[in-house]
């Protein structure tokens, strides 16, 4: 399988399967010196773990991350580094009852037409079980961009029909939502939704918002590397997401140029100050200064309770339920999912651009 790598200097490969043994990431292009011990990492495996709430699946999985390379003395030592989870709560029997079926909404048609062959299990590499493998990396991202002052936070700012109210918004309690919306009112509206979804055996979509505060501009290719493509590629790649914007994403599309613009002001410390950010801190491809606001839009996780046509491989429709334990919504999960997506383009990003002036090159070899 081709594709499972991320990232031109700070690159990721994931591997795994939602009910093999382990499931993990190997970095490379790591700097040496940054302080990474498993705790570090661990904090951000435990947002993305199974069994948090009702509202999340009920597999049993604690997602004990193990560093078997790249650390001496709890600091990065530019080698690669290999992060392992191991399986503990598989329970294959739920799926075989749909071993010969395509189910409707997930990859296991496509898988079968590329490969001639399917891992039923889950789903396999399809299952959002791989995305351990991402935000384990997206930890260690993390811990790079803060050496540098950069901060990147997620929330969930819809779920179905119910939005957060921005005049109530608290990026402070974020957490105190079991659906991670930092808004008390939208977050109790929102989890009534999802009891009518359950009680309908059904499941719902979402949006997640994320911004990267402190990015320094320059970062970003102005061509086929911009650093808002690579974020959309980064993002758009998380199993179940079905759309990004950048900044104001489509709303531009209806408005005139002198709405759209952001208009530079005097500023104080002697940096650019746009009056408005409409471009969500990229401009040409590269990052601006400004605050970087990305938004995703998930799809309904698509096994749900209930009968459903599914496509059997004798070519005949056959009615059907998908058993095992599924997330009714996929959002207040995949917060840290598109944390660590983000954190990865912008590590990745920040270390292109040291190269971009021959000014940077001096400062580190010419003392």
């Amino acid at each position: 399988m081709a594709g499972s790598g991320f990232g031109t200097i700070f690159r990721i490969t994931t591997w795994g399967e939602s009910h093999g043994k382990a499931i993990g990431v190997v970095i490379d292009g790591c700097p040496a010196g940054i302080a990474l011990c498993e705790a570090d990492i661990q904090s951000f495996l435990d947002r993305r773990r199974p069994g948090q709430n009702r509202y999340t699946t009920a597999r049993a999985e604690s997602d004990c991350v193990e560093i078997l390379s790249g650390t001496f003395e709890g600091k990065t030592t530019g080698t690669p580094i290999s992060l392992l989870v191991r399986n503990q709560d598989q329970r294959s029997r739920d799926y075989g009852n749909i071993s010969e079926l395509y189910r409707p909404g997930h990859a296991d048609y496509t898988y079968d037409a590329k490969y001639g062959i399917r891992d039923y299990r889950g789903g396999g590499r399809s299952s959002a079980r791989e995305t351990i493998g991402r935000v384990a990396a997206g930890a260690v991202a993390m811990k790079l961009l803060r050496e540098l002052g950069i901060t990147v936070q997620a929330y969930v700012s819809a779920i179905g029909p119910v939005s957060i109210d921005r005049s109530r918004m608290d990026l402070s309690r974020i957490e105190e939502s079991p659906l991670r919306m930092p808004d008390p009112e939208a977050s109790e509206q929102a989890a009534a939704w999802l009891e009518k979804c359950l009680r309908a055996q059904d499941s719902s979509g979402g949006v997640i918002e994320c911004i990267a505060q402190n990015v320094p501009a320059g970062l970003g290719e102005p061509v086929f590397e911009k650093l808002d493509a690579n974020l959309a590629k980064a993002v758009m790649s998380i199993g179940a997401v079905k759309a990004v914007e950048i900044g104001d994403g489509t709303l531009a599309a209806a408005r005139t140029g002198s709405q759209n613009n952001d208009c530079y002001t005097d500023s104080e410390n002697g940096r650019p100050q746009k009056a408005s950010n409409h471009s969500g801190g990229i401009l040409g491809g590269i990052s601006d200064g400004s605050p970087i606001l990305i938004r995703a839009s998930f799809k309904p996780t698509p096994s749900i309770a209930r009968p459903q046509s599914m496509l059997g491989r004798d070519g005949k429709c056959h009615v059907e339920t998908i058993r095992g334990r599924h997330d009714p919504i996929v959002v207040a999960r995949a917060v840290v999912v598109v944390e660590a997506m983000t954190a990865l383009t912008l590590a990745d990003h920040l270390l292109l651009a040291s190269s971009a002036q021959i000014g940077n090159l001096k400062k580190v070899f010419c003392r």
